[in-house]
């Protein structure tokens, strides 16, 4: 992978770092954004496309499961793929393929063609996020990579808060393709943004599969990577379907979906600083502290969160847990393998995303064969497995 030592800036650390290096970087973040967005967008829109296209709610989970599979084997295996290729030109593809697979969407006449859609943008996911972080900390000098890496994967932060229930809102006031056609006129912006503001990036040197498998050795880092399918295949197993257990469950009318997933995501942001402020005190048991609410705050939503007071109180619960669970594991496996941390954080965005993949896939099995409350149930349970195996590990070095 590319090192904070390669950048592309000629600025000394000295030196102010140039206008248009910052606006390189925004650009990225804008690029994150934009390509999380597309992945979960589908999470607002379930009903919506169910209905339109004739399929179950379990089948149309399915426009998760899609780009998450394909996502997860696209993060460590595209940046050996393309070798020494400028990292520029990758990004302005892979942005231009998440634009083509979005109007594709738009457009799509049945879901067949629809699920082809999300495959393309499954490749687009993969590749952008496991480069943009390379790409950020190239643009300035090695004193600000802290602030780029921030700005470049603030957009994925973003993507939550804001993209996901924004497109959930445009979909419900308008139709949820044109939903998909707003987020492919955003990739557009980001190409030309792209194209204005960032440099030529060739790699030096090309990554190897070895440095992957190699951090299998660290039984942090092994756990961490498990701890991440557990608690995101468990929260997405019952997040891909939140919009219906929000209609059916909660008793919330379809049209105040949209506001009640941005109370979510603000406080998912909230999470997110808090599991930070936490994390640097005693990370290992932040961990285990996140698993444990997630747990209780699944099964209570099961329970209890059959009003809108008492599902609302218990989504921003869900959010405040779920927000700090990426920042909370990459933290504490960065802690254990310092020296590897690109290599280690490809190894957990791939295990991210086919959490992803896997929780929707499991949550629409559920969903179809058992009940709809039954996938709040299933994500709990992972969510203690992970508490355990966090837990245990502590023990095991001690």
């Amino acid at each position: 992978m590319i090192t904070t030592a390669e950048t592309a800036t000629t600025t000394t650390e000295s030196e102010r770092v140039p206008v248009k290096r910052w606006l390189g970087v925004a650009a990225v973040a804008v690029g994150t954004f934009s390509v999380v967005t597309s992945e979960q967008l589908p999470v607002g829109l379930l009903s919506s496309v169910s209905e339109a296209l004739g399929v179950s709610e379990g089948t149309a989970g399915l426009m998760v499961t899609v780009p998450g599979l394909v996502a997860s084997a696209t993060a460590p295996l595209l940046p050996v793929a393309i070798g020494r290729l400028d990292r520029r030109i990758v990004l302005l593809g892979l942005i231009t393929l998440m634009v083509a697979a979005n109007v594709m969407s738009a457009t799509a006449p049945n879901f067949a063609v629809l699920l082809v859609s999300r495959l393309l943008v499954g490749i687009a996911i993969g590749g952008f996020w496991s480069l943009a972080a390379g790409i950020a900390v190239r643009m300035v000098p090695s004193k600000f990579v802290p602030q780029a890496t921030a700005i470049a994967f603030g957009g994925a932060t973003a993507a939550n808060v804001l993209g996901i229930p924004a497109g959930t809102l445009i979909g419900q006031l308008t139709d949820w393709r044109i939903a998909f056609g707003v987020l492919g006129g955003l990739g557009l912006l980001v190409v030309t943004a792209l194209l204005l503001l960032l440099p030529q990036m060739p790699a030096d040197k090309p990554v190897h599969l070895r440095t992957l498998a190699e951090q299998f050795r660290n039984p942090v880092v092994r756990t961490g990577v498990l701890v991440t399918f557990l608690l995101v295949s468990g929260h997405f197993a019952a997040f891909t379907f939140v919009s219906p257990i929000i209609e059916s469950h909660i008793g919330i009318d379809k049209n105040l979906i949209g506001p009640v997933l941005l109370a979510y995501g603000v406080a998912g942001i909230v999470g997110n600083f808090l599991t930070g402020a936490a994390g640097g005190r005693n990370i290992h048991a932040t961990i285990v502290a996140i698993s444990i609410v997630l747990a209780s705050v699944l099964t209570l939503v099961a329970l209890i969160g059959t009003t809108p007071i008492s599902g609302i109180i218990l989504l921003i619960a869900w959010g405040l847990a779920f927000g700090g669970i990426p920042v909370g594991v990459q933290t504490w496996i960065l802690q254990a393998a310092p020296d590897s941390a690109e290599a280690a954080t490809a190894l957990n965005t791939a295990m991210f995303n086919l959490a992803i993949a896997l929780g929707a896939l499991f949550g629409g099995i559920i969903t179809d064969s058992v009940a709809l409350t039954a996938v709040l149930w299933f994500g709990a349970a992972l969510s203690v497995l992970a508490s355990v195996a966090v837990w245990t590990t502590r023990s095991a070095k001690n």
